[in-house]
């Protein structure tokens, strides 16, 4: 099994790209050890110490490592085995059961439409864009003008981040949907 390696936007964060499916159904963030215990492979990357976060795109590994803590040079190896030897012993990348629930969004029904053109921009332009970047962001909701978004893997705590949502993000989402005034990151 061949792994191939790509740096992203955030120097803290390796995107693995095991060259096969990794989340078939979605993509699945573990922002911490605890929420990890659902995964037998994020529980296996964050026992090293070193990793601070986990997220599973639909054929990558986005791992982030603790500020300060070992150099990509250190910790990569290990990582790399871990991931070997998951998809080698056939494991499931979540235990039985353990599917994440999907969130209750609170909009305002007379909104649907301005929310269907939203999420179909973010379906169709922002996420695989994202993606390539080792992330993922995700609707949270629209209220009073304002689109609230999740930004996850590689996009959580990246220096650019604040700069995709606004200038990027934000500029895409005003320009096709009038309606929107603003994007804030949750």
């Amino acid at each position: 099994m061949f792994i191939q390696t790509e740096r992203t936007p955030n120097p803290a964060t390796l995107k693995f790209l095991p060259g096969r499916t990794v989340s078939a159904a979605d993509t699945v963030d573990f922002p911490d050890a605890e929420s990890a215990e659902r995964s037998p492979l994020a529980s296996a990357l964050f026992s090293l110490g070193d990793v601070t976060g986990v997220f599973f795109g639909a054929d990558f590994i986005a791992v982030t490592k603790a500020e300060g803590s070992a150099d990509w040079s250190e910790l990569k190896p290990q990582i790399l085995g871990i991931i070997m030897q998951h998809f080698t012993s056939g494991a499931p990348l979540l235990h039985e059961g353990a599917e994440e629930a999907a969130l209750a969004d609170a909009d305002d029904p007379a909104d649907e439409d301005i929310i269907v053109q939203i999420r179909e921009l973010l379906e169709s332009r922002i996420r695989p864009a994202v993606a390539r970047d080792g992330g993922d962001i995700i609707y949270q909701g629209f209220r009073n003008g304002v689109v609230y978004l999740r930004m996850q893997g590689a996009c959580s705590g990246c220096p650019s981040s604040t700069a995709t949502l606004k200038n990027g993000i934000e500029s895409l989402l005003k320009h096709y949907v009038p309606e929107v005034t603003e994007v804030r990151a949750v």
